[in-house]
């Protein structure tokens, strides 16, 4: 899809890989919605990018499906139909098995089932329209290795990554286009306030992300989303050994297994030391 002159909104987009991707796509031609649970910074989003003809901040809870069709009604109103939606929100929540349902509980409505919800509203529209739309997952590498601490977040964006399959083999074929981006350690404040936690369980996931590979740049992954949507690609990678150790993964499940709980038993003991 080519993005100039499309309406876009992106969730999460007061910092981090959101706020890149607001960009990213306003210079290349989209008028864009920015959307976060911090008004003030989505706010501040879109006026650096530029006056309202090009980008407005909205305040939006994206577990609330009523938040989710008043932040699609704003983006008609504004610019016309949505065309790209970018389902960047996401939490980290709790560590280990979370301390009770309603850390998981949190986790499934971001992280998932906001997803769900924002589909649900725009299939529709999409469905009628002769040229469909495109919804563009933020996951993590987290969905399709795993990652160690924090049991809520690795399974919640597993869900995400199947839920973005799902759209694609359902309705690929009627125009919704569909990318899911997976990367792994990017410089933004989930990942940064979770190395710099003293406590040792919380910093043990940010850790072994860091670990595993560079640390990008918001931009950087931003680039590589652009990239996506222009080619119509589905696995967004910005970390190109995701891929093989996705591979390895499929080749020898027990030997990856035991790879992974040798890596979180070194990230541990460094960590505690």
């Amino acid at each position: 899809m080519n993005v100039d002159g499309k309406v876009a909104i992106v969730t999460g987009g007061a910092g981090g890989i959101g706020a890149a991707v607001a960009r990213a796509l306003a210079e290349a031609g989209a008028r864009v919605v920015v959307a976060d649970r911090d008004g003030a910074g989505a706010a501040a989003v879109a006026a650096s990018i530029g006056d309202r003809t090009r980008a407005v901040g909205a305040e939006a809870d994206v577990a609330s499906t009523d938040a989710l069709r008043t932040l699609i009604a704003l983006a008609e109103t504004a610019y016309g139909p949505v065309d790209v939606f970018c389902a960047n929100a996401g939490i980290g929540g709790a560590q280990g098995l979370g301390h009770d349902d309603a850390d998981w509980d949190a986790a499934l409505q971001v992280n998932v089932l906001a997803h769900v919800r924002a589909a649900r509203l725009l299939l529709p529209g999409w469905l009628a329209s002769d040229t469909g739309g495109y919804f563009v997952t933020t996951a993590s590498a987290a969905g399709l290795l795993t990652q160690v601490g924090a049991a809520p977040y690795s399974v919640t964006k597993h869900a995400a990554v199947a839920f973005a399959e799902w759209l694609s083999v359902t309705y690929g074929d009627r125009g919704v286009r569909v990318s899911c981006l997976c990367p792994m350690g990017v410089n933004t404040n989930m990942l940064n306030e979770g190395l710099d936690a003293d406590d040792d369980a919380t910093a043990l996931g940010a850790r072994t992300v860091a670990a595993a590979g560079e640390i990008l740049e918001p931009e950087v992954v931003a680039a590589r989303v652009l990239a996506a949507i222009g080619d119509e690609t589905f696995l967004i990678l910005p970390h190109p050994q995701v891929l093989d150790f996705f591979q390895r993964k499929a080749n020898d499940y027990d030997r990856w297994l035991r790879g992974m709980r040798r890596l979180q038993t070194t990230i541990t003991e460094s960590t505690s030391s």
